[in-house]
This record gives C-alpha cells, structure tokens and sequence, in this order.
C-alpha cells in the first residue's frame, strides 16, 4: 500500500539487515527518547554483543555487507559491540543522518502516561491519527518516512543498518509490508535481526 505523502521508493533489490539499537534506561522507563542522545545500558550493550551472533548465524559472508548507522550514540555503540563481536574492525562503518528516529519533539523524555496528563488533546489526535500526527516540534511517521525513502533508494548492496524502532515502521510502510495506519503499531524488538528480502521480512 503506498505511503501518504512520501515519495515511492525504488524497489528493494538488495537484503536489508535491520537491528534496533539495544536498551537504555529511558527504553527501561518507558520514556520517548526520539532524537535525544541517550546511552546504552549495560543490558544494551549485552544485546548489542549477542545481535552480533544472531548476524553471524544467518549469513556466510558478513564482512562483505555494506554497514551503516544512525549518528545518535546508541545505535553506533550498538554497531561497534556487535562488530566488535564478530572480528569485524568497530569503527569501519558509514553514519547516516536521514536514519537518526522519529523525534517526539517537547514530548521527548516524557512516558505516555506523562504526555496523556500533559497534552491530553495532542494525545487523542495522535491516537486518531499515528501516522500523521506531529507531535508539538516534532515529526510525524509520515515525516520520517520522506526522510527514508531516498536511503532506500540509494542501496547498492545488501546491508546492515543499525537505527530505531520508527525508522524500521518506516520502512515496513514504504515497503509494503504494513499499511501506514499498522505500521505505527507494529513491535519492534531489541537484540534481534529483522530481515527485509525477497519481498517479505521476517526476524531472526
């Protein structure tokens, strides 16, 4: 199903191999991080290591892939220990703006639970609308699935991305694989691998 208000994409031609970044202790605390530069906690950094193994179990060649990373500290450290894990040299990876997450703009460190007390109509309309609500200063799925899109377009071979929970829901719209009213909703987990390829996704 095409996206509202984001360019299509060229088709995928090569895999994409997407890995959340791992925890930290606003995931922990159920927190909006969006573009805020929050660390790992040492959980993260163990899911970091271990998503490095998961990696190796599915492909022969892993250091042959292209890797590239959102610049917020959490998913490059996530990108070096999972590097790291599997002899790989850490810092031999391109940093990508346009894969930085979705930002929840003033909502940005807040829970849920918080924002509902404190902008209970912001919190209704984006309820009504999670694919094109902007939060106050913020972007919206839409938004950030313009942002993508041209990334997409520009993949040459298959490749390791490590980035956030929004961008991979971006891609699952702007792929087809979830309309932009589910795709919001969709879960996506930490130190594991989710595989696009061959017009299918799948975790391992």
């Amino acid at each position: 199903m095409p996206v509202t208000g984001a360019p299509p994409p060229a088709a995928l031609t090569h895999t994409l191999y997407f890995i959340r970044h791992g925890e930290t202790d606003w995931n922990a605390e159920a927190r909006l991080q969006g573009q805020r530069d929050v660390p790992l906690n040492d959980f993260g950094r163990v899911q970091a290591e271990e998503v490095g193994a998961r990696l190796r179990g599915l492909l022969l060649h892993y250091e042959d892939l292209d890797y590239v990373a959102s610049p917020l500290s959490r998913t490059r450290e996530t990108m070096e220990r999972m590097r790291e894990a599997i002899a790989l040299h850490p810092v031999a990876y391109r940093v990508d703006e346009r894969l930085r997450e979705l930002s929840f703009g003033v909502w940005e460190g807040l829970t849920w639970k918080e924002v509902r007390q404190r902008d209970p109509r912001g919190a209704r309309a984006r309820d009504a609308d999670k694919w094109g609500f902007v939060p106050p200063k913020g972007e919206s799925y839409a938004m950030l699935a313009r942002r993508v899109a041209p990334f997409l377009a520009d993949l040459t071979r298959d490749t390791v991305v490590v980035s956030h929970g929004g961008v991979a829901r971006a891609l699952l719209a702007l792929l087809g694989h979830a309309s932009p009213d589910e795709a919001p909703r969709v879960d996506i987990w930490q130190g594991r691998v989710l595989v696009f390829a061959d017009a299918r996704h799948y975790w391992a």
